[in-house]
């Protein structure tokens, strides 16, 4: 949620989302009694009324949630259907999810789903698991994670900085939609394909920016019904010694969560597809992304960060890098 970090505010969000601790506080109880199940095995929770309404166009959110994340938490793409909580005071989502699901909840890892037939497109809150509960030997649980720069005292700046914790992802959670075009599981490490649950840092910033750059494609011309994330997050383990470590950087944005290489896949079938037409599959169709994503920073600098054009090899295709650091990178 680099959102929150940065003090970028969507719309009205930190004035609205304050204001809803007196218009939600109002609601009575007894009449919407708004609750959540157990969240601590990672199942996705729904938020619902007691009184469950058989009429599938009455509402069991307020309106008051219903407007708070349509206006201040689906990102400026407008495409996001997840917000992560993280341990910041300043979180506009914060009060909405308290009320909601209680403030209790926010200490319980999760994905929180508002369930109301009112909202067009779904929803859901992530709670993250406290980055302390990863071990001395740098697991959580049966899932390997290894050790961050900051872990031994070699921070650069705050934007290394450990990250604030770990979505916990399962086997039932890992297709839950995190924008218009994109999954959980998604950005996942590779590896470890057996063990569950696994562990993800994301920033909703970056998903956000690539709901932006589709949107910039699109409006080019250039359709995009899947585009393939190649790598996602990357857990410092898999960072050290996992795949092809040639050229990986030990500091790689990758595995703070705000960087992903991708590219457009409508055929399915693995590789990128001919983005300018030029009858080749080469690395000027990874530019034409990364051009893509040069608008969408230009047009929103609160996500700027590292693009890159590569080419493809023997073993993956041509892609592209985007990331959201913070800062201005190119190669």
């Amino acid at each position: 949620m680099l959102s929150s970090v940065r003090g970028r505010v969507v719309g009205c969000a930190a004035a609205f989302a304050l204001s809803l601790v007196g218009v939600l506080g109002a609601a009575s109880t007894s009449r919407s009694s708004l609750h959540a199940f157990a969240a601590d095995s990672g199942e996705v929770v729904a938020g619902r009324a007691d009184n469950d309404a058989t009429d599938v166009s009455r509402s069991t959110v307020p309106a008051a949630v219903r407007a708070a994340v349509d206006d201040s938490l689906r990102g400026a793409s407008g495409r996001l259907y997840v917000h992560l909580l993280r341990p910041d005071a300043h979180d506009p989502g914060a009060a909405v999810f308290a009320r909601v699901f209680g403030s209790a909840a926010l200490r319980t890892p999760g994905v929180y789903a508002l369930d109301d037939s009112a909202l067009t497109r779904p929803f859901a809150f992530i709670t993250l698991r406290p980055f302390a509960d990863k071990s001395r030997d740098g697991t959580l649980g049966a899932y390997r994670i290894g050790f961050w720069p900051g872990e031994r005292g070699r921070v650069h700046s705050a934007a290394y900085a450990n990250p604030a914790g770990f979505i916990e992802v399962t086997r039932n959670n890992a297709a839950l939609p995190v924008s218009a075009h994109f999954r959980l599981g998604d950005f996942l490490t590779h590896g470890q394909t057996s063990v569950w649950p696994k562990y993800l840092v994301l920033h909703e910033d970056l998903v956000d920016k690539l709901e932006l750059v589709i949107a910039e494609l699109e409006r080019e011309g250039i359709p995009v019904r899947h585009m393939k994330v190649m790598s996602g997050f990357r857990t410092p383990d898999y960072n050290a010694g996992g795949g092809a470590t040639s050229g990986r950087s030990t500091v790689s944005r990758h595995m703070y969560g705000d960087a992903s290489d991708v590219f457009v896949d409508n055929d399915g079938n693995g590789r990128m597809d001919d983005l300018n037409r030029d009858g080749r599959i080469d690395s000027r169709d990874s530019r034409v992304i990364v051009d893509a994503a040069s608008r969408v920073e230009r047009a929103h600098p609160e996500l700027v960060g590292g693009e890159g054009v590569y080419a493809g090899t023997s073993s993956h295709g041509p892609f592209a890098h985007i990331d959201v650091r913070g800062t201005r990178a190119r190669w």
